[in-house]
């Protein structure tokens, strides 16, 4: 559900900024086919942004690195962890609101249906009327009062009209239409609304593109020999009769604007540089959104798959609990593996859980010696990778701190020691008191290592591990 607000808040954001760019400098300008263009690709850009994800950090192993400018030894490769700022809040908000995502899918539903309609109305059209091949057009022949309208290769005409004076211009005009494609562009925009229908810049920017088809039939038209001055009295002529709001109408409600733009002067080549302001928008969008900083980490959860079925009584000693044996050692289990609590059985066999105590952080003796390097290396259970996973699985981003906007690289150390357990552990370098204790009580929960040896004895080994908390 997350990914889905995120993409839909995300889209909405690049479109309402880049059709409020095409609106406020570029509606006006008569480069009609490059505004097209920018509208279609706004389109698809603000489509596949939240789709993007470019990593401007790469970590590597900063062994060399980090002792090189620290006075640490044996620098473990940095875990990163992403917290979320305002815009991450905002996605996990309306995630967990059931009214917003409820009122959602009801508007989702009514404008899917409302599109669905439309297209079922149009086939309608063509299955009960006369259809006509003429040259590379297909004419459906209504006995309605309208005039021409086009959606994908079909003309919808009203054949008792056909000798009316510039009758022949009006369907000209419908062609350049279905040449130029703007069925698709149309139905692309359907879909699109669908999900962007709470968005009052995708409505917007639905009617821009409406108008620029226009403008691009219109300027067609003219081009083929028509005076302006008798296609804007065909324009003014024409009697609104029956409209499909997801076809291309001659006499749409746009014919005030269209008769501006045809009388308008032509844009000078310098209007061109507007176009700049949009392609320095969308490279903002893509760093905003699409640039980020993050490592290839992915921390998977396996979870049972089997029902757990355990009754919990609330009793004067805690918390009794009734299962079949292999549902309460399943629950044992699970946790024990978060250190929290713990299982009692009392005399009758009765099993009680209780919360676990918590340990003190081990101190070696002042006399125990610690090695930096020895002949074999410490090594967490399944490796280095496994260890970053437990450490990215296992701490929490403090509320406080993202809060108060506060991010940073904390650097633990710590000694493994010759029993493979975590002691010493301390804040060599800290960023924020919360954070700081956050990293600090991960790692003194790291589970057993196995220990490092020098001479075939077990010893004390030091390590250092840099956390990177980050805000998104």
């Amino acid at each position: 559900m997350n990914n889905l607000v995120n993409f839909i808040i995300e889209s909405g954001i690049s479109l309402s900024l880049l059709s409020l760019i095409y609106v406020l400098f570029l509606r006006k300008e008569t480069f009609f086919r490059l505004n097209r263009l920018f509208l279609l690709f706004s389109i698809l850009f603000s489509v596949i942004l939240p789709f993007l994800h470019f990593r401007v950090y790469a970590p590597q192993s900063n062994m060399l690195a980090e002792v090189t400018v620290t006075p640490y030894r044996n620098v473990l490769e940095a875990v990163t962890i992403y917290g979320q700022d305002l815009s991450g809040a905002m996605v996990q908000s309306i995630s967990s609101s059931k009214i917003i995502i409820l009122i959602y899918l009801l508007g989702l539903i009514f404008f899917l249906g409302r599109t669905i309609f439309r297209i079922i109305q149009i086939l309608l059209i063509i299955s009960k009327n006369e259809v006509q091949h003429i040259d590379n057009y297909r004419f459906v022949m209504v006995d309605k009062e309208f005039s021409p309208f086009s959606f994908l290769g079909y003309i919808f005409i009203n054949p008792n009209r056909r000798k009316e004076a510039g009758y022949e211009k009006m369907v000209t005009h419908e062609m350049e239409h279905i040449k130029q494609g703007h069925t698709f562009d149309v139905l692309i925009l359907e879909i699109l609304t669908v999900f962007q229908w709470f968005n009052p810049f995708m409505w917007m920017l639905k009617r821009a593109i409406r108008e620029n088809h226009e403008y691009l039939a219109d300027h067609a038209v003219l081009s083929s020999g028509i005076s302006s001055a008798q296609y804007k009295q065909l324009l003014l002529s024409q009697a609104v009769g029956m409209q499909l709001d997801i076809a291309n109408n001659f006499n749409s409600s746009l014919i005030k604007k269209r008769i501006q733009m045809i009388s308008k002067i032509r844009s000078s080549k310098l209007a061109n540089l507007k176009y700049i302001l949009g392609f320095v928008s969308l490279l903002a969008l893509v760093v905003i959104f699409a640039c980020e900083q993050k490592e290839a980490l992915q921390v998977t959860k396996v979870e049972d798959s089997n029902e757990r079925k355990i009754t919990v009584r609330l009793v004067d000693d805690g918390m009794k609990l009734e299962g079949n044996q292999e549902d309460l050692e399943f629950l044992h289990a699970l946790l024990n593996d978060n250190n929290k609590y713990e299982f009692n059985t009392d005399s009758t066999g009765a099993v009680f859980l209780v919360k676990s105590k918590e340990q003190e952080p081990r101190q070696l003796e002042e006399n125990d010696q610690v090695f930096f390097i020895v002949e074999e290396m410490p090594e967490f259970p399944g490796g280095d990778l496994a260890l970053r996973k437990y450490i990215a699985s296992s701490i929490k981003y403090p509320d406080i701190a993202i809060k108060n906007g506060v991010q940073g690289k904390v650097y633990v150390s710590f000694v493994v020691t010759t029993e493979g357990t975590i002691a010493n552990a301390k804040v060599a370098r800290g960023v924020d008191p919360s954070i700081d204790k956050e990293a600090l009580r991960v790692v003194n929960s790291l589970p057993k290592w196995k220990p490092g040896y020098q001479r075939g004895e077990p010893v004390n080994v030091s390590y250092t591990v840099p956390i990177n908390f980050v805000l998104q």
